[in-house]
């Protein structure tokens, strides 16, 4: 590991339990800072209320007003997740309805990208909403140091992710995939530990520079952009405990790590794969039968660059 990113580890990961609530609430009350968490979200309906009552009990409340506005975008969900998440408090959003000139693409990229056309907090807190058990620490851990240090811009959630019954198995695509990509290619960002997490916070003003991977790239995409935009030592990472969620088939990581792979690819040469398809096998009756997937190939610019949200700015 870099002399650079030991030294980055001590001054730049901590605990959700290094800053109390009555230190977050000082620093934002004294520099006036507004919160927005957002919850992308994909027939959740199983989880999407207990996050979002969670955040609305805990960190909404007239006690404690660290968040100033929580919004589930819905991207096209066949079951109740944005009855669900509405009953429970949140302000739905369809992705169809945001920016509706252009036509919307399929992934979890597009849906935060135009988050950030229907939320107007000065940060902006991304938490994925198939989340088990989960804690208000995961918002309020990862928003302390941008509320606390002015010299912190973006800052990604760090945990243990169990797979089944077995802990630190989960995160498969991060072992194989991510984490071989940044420690070769970009290795000042080697210390992070879940850098694939759907759990980050980053100032506004630096999320609407930066360019969004429509699919599954994204996190990557979005903490290398980083990197180079605002440098190692404005990005930090914050310990929150233990993730569970619902995890994905061998196949579904296939098609994500292709995905992550192409994000990597494009912005180590700004060129393009030949041939931008990923073809998996599924047995049937018949034998092994090849299936072939579109591998993600579209990004969204930087939101500073739509002019949409430049006039809800000017106004």
């Amino acid at each position: 590991m870099l002399e650079e990113v030991e030294r980055w580890l001590a001054r730049r990961s901590w605990s959700a339990t290094d800053r109390p609530l009555d230190q977050l609430l000082a620093a934002k009350r004294g520099a006036g800072t507004t919160v927005s968490v957002v919850l992308p979200a994909l027939d959740e309906e199983a989880t999407v209320g207990a996050i979002v009552a969670t955040i609305r009990r805990e960190l909404m409340s007239d006690a404690v007003p660290l968040v100033d506005e929580l919004v589930v975008v819905d991207s096209g969900s066949t079951d109740r997740t944005a009855e669900v998440a509405a009953a429970a408090g949140a302000r739905v959003v369809h992705r169809d309805e945001i920016l509706p000139r252009l036509p919307a693409l399929p992934g979890k990229g597009e849906v935060l990208w135009r988050a950030l056309l229907v939320t107007t907090g000065d940060v902006v807190c991304f938490v994925d909403a198939d989340l088990k058990d989960f804690s208000a620490d995961f918002v309020s851990g990862i928003v302390g140091p941008l509320l606390t240090d002015p010299d912190v811009h973006f800052v990604k959630a760090m945990y243990d992710r169990p797979l089944g019954e077995a802990p630190g198995q989960g995160g498969r695509v991060t072992e194989l995939v991510a984490r071989p990509l940044l420690n070769l290619h970009w290795p000042r960002l080697a210390g992070f530990v879940q850098p694939l997490g759907g759990e980050y916070a980053a100032r506004r003003e630096l999320l609407e520079r930066l360019p969004f991977p429509v699919g599954y790239g994204v996190e990557l995409g979005l903490l290398v952009d980083a990197l180079h935009t605002v440098g190692l030592d404005a990005l930090a990472q914050v310990d929150v405990g233990v993730r569970r969620h619902r995890h994905q088939d061998g196949r579904a990581l296939g098609r994500m790590a292709a995905a992550i792979y192409r994000t990597a690819q494009l912005r180590l040469a700004r060129g393009h794969l030949v041939r931008p398809v990923l073809t998996q096998f599924e047995r049937t009756e018949e034998g092994f039968v090849p299936r072939t997937y579109a591998v993600d190939t579209e990004e969204r610019p930087p939101m500073a660059e739509i002019p949409e949200y430049a006039q809800r700015h000017a106004a």
